[in-house]
């Protein structure tokens, strides 16, 4: 039997259930990589940041560190995301969870050196629907 034959594929139970909302999270998760790559590159190029002095209570005097911070919390894992729903794996829901809550923890994080913003604001939108339609995404899998 084909994946590709339609008649039996829904009745087949070698043929996978695809993932629910594997598009959506495959776009919100791709364009959330490329916009923490972007603000990674900016920081650790100091390109548009805030001011050094935001830092001081952490004791550095460059934006290198918290870029890097950026690019591994936010860039890499929504990147992964991306790539799951890209190649359709089983694994996209609680992948899509984990970036959800480490984005979340990275404005948790920023928050207290740079102030609140609209960005945060959206961002946390962002995180907050990575986390619900992961879910979604397990518990229509039947995984947990």
């Amino acid at each position: 039997m084909s994946v590709h034959d339609v008649s039996t594929a829904t009745t087949s139970p070698t043929v996978a259930r695809p993932v629910a909302w594997r598009r959506t999270l495959g776009i919100v998760a791709g364009v959330t990589a490329l916009a923490g790559l972007a603000g990674a590159v900016q920081l650790v190029t100091g390109t548009f940041t805030p001011p050094v002095s935001d830092l001081d209570p952490l004791g550095l005097d460059s934006w290198v560190l918290p870029g890097l911070w950026l690019a591994t919390s936010v860039a890499v894992p929504c990147g992964v995301v991306a790539v799951l729903a890209w190649r359709r794996s089983r694994r996209l829901g609680t992948a899509a969870v984990v970036a959800g809550l480490l984005l979340a923890l990275e404005l948790v994080v920023q928050v207290p050196f740079v102030g609140p913003s609209m960005l945060q604001a959206v961002m946390g939108t962002v995180a907050g629907l990575l986390v619900v339609l992961g879910l979604l995404s397990r518990r229509q899998e039947g995984s947990r």
